[in-house]
């Protein structure tokens, strides 16, 4: 039984979720699926082309599918998911959770590196990536692929998910006491206020160095269980600095940056990005926004991990300066340390990491 203490569940708790039927599925969980702190959520073998998005309010998934649904297909051998469709997926994975125990999800990180937009819903779901305690139903996942068309398949890995029990957010008074003990970020002017404030990073090394992405259009399609098969330039345009502080983002672009600061999550806290404020410009950071325990921890050899930031403009061109504000990030209190930190041998793909693409392509290119 899980011990009643506030704070985000560990890895050891949800194996426990598993044993105690709270958390079921078809098959076992694969050997690298649950994380130091979050559950990576699998596709089940049916997908639905739908007309729109949608949350069920008061009814259920499958009722609203019923009338939305354009067509059905199997996933059991791979399909393709094209750019400006709205699919659902239901998951492999259902839920019984204690009343005590509610769960947020939210994309996986290389999930929103390729602009796959992706949401979480529940049965009589009001709100997209919110599960509320006590819920006893299954999960679905509704799949946008924004730029690149994917291929995925039966057990593909796009949502993850974290438990929590109570409130365990840090203030922003206790973060800063944390902040001082730990040093949760470096580099930038590190700046505490709703969180750890992150800002973006336009200058690099020097006058000529790579400082981000911008995705290409019309490209092929990205296998998304394949690592590192993609050649980068097939599907990315190299950004580099000109020597001005300063970059253009093109209306319905997108792109891969990266933050001034080097984010540490140490054992004890998990922590998430979030917007930082809707009013501040016409952008948003397409947030993945999960991080771990052990993220950048200089106990598992790092020294702080970047904060790769998937940004998309507006309806408008909007400039973004070298040193802007663009996210938050927001720390909360785990029940107890996990078994396993991010980075321990258990095949994190982005522990030491500066600007980087998705696990998807390769890196000696």
């Amino acid at each position: 039984m899980i011990a009643a203490k506030n704070g985000i569940l560990p890895v050891q708790n949800l194996r426990e979720l598993f044993a105690e039927g709270a958390i079921t599925a078809a098959r076992e969980p694969d050997s690298d699926q649950i994380q130091p702190a979050s559950l990576d959520l699998r596709l089940g073998q049916v997908a639905y082309r739908v007309r729109a998005s949608f949350l069920p309010g008061r009814t259920s998934v499958e009722e609203k599918l019923n009338d939305l649904k354009l067509h059905e297909f199997d996933l059991s051998h791979g399909a393709v998911l094209e750019t400006g469709c709205v699919y659902i997926v239901p998951l492999q994975e259902s839920l019984a959770l204690p009343n005590d125990i509610s769960a947020t999800t939210n994309p996986k990180s290389s999930t929103g590196r390729l602009d796959v937009f992706t949401r979480v819903i529940t049965d009589e779901g009001r709100a997209f990536d919110t599960v509320p305690a006590g819920y006893n139903g299954r999960l679905y996942a509704e799949i946008s692929p924004r730029t690149f068309p994917v291929l995925v398949r039966e057990g593909s890995r796009l949502s993850q998910i974290r438990f929590r029990r109570g409130d365990p957010l840090v203030s922003d008074a206790e973060l800063a006491t944390v902040h001082d003990e730990h040093t949760l970020v470096n580099g930038g002017d590190e700046l505490i206020g709703g969180g750890v404030q992150l800002t973006i990073d336009l200058k690099g090394e020097a006058t000529g160095s790579l400082i981000g992405y911008r995705a290409k259009r019309h490209t092929s399609v990205i296998n998304v269980d394949a690592k590192a098969a993609q050649h980068p330039l097939d599907f990315w345009e190299p950004i580099v600095n000109r020597d001005k502080p300063w970059l253009v983002l093109d209306p319905n672009e997108f792109y891969i940056l990266v933050s001034r600061e080097a984010v540490h999550v140490p054992p004890m806290f998990a922590a998430e990005m979030v917007p930082f404020d809707p009013l501040v410009g016409e952008f948003r950071v397409h947030y993945a926004g999960f991080f771990d325990p052990g993220f950048g921890h200089t106990g598992v050899g790092g020294r702080g991990s970047r904060a790769v930031l998937e940004v998309r403009s507006h309806e408008v061109p909007f400039i973004v300066e070298h040193g802007q504000t663009v996210g938050r990030l927001v720390y909360e209190r785990m029940t107890e340390r996990p078994e396993t930190l991010y980075g321990e041998g258990i095949g994190s793909n982005y522990q030491g990491q500066a600007l980087k693409l998705s696990k998807h392509f390769k890196t000696n290119v």
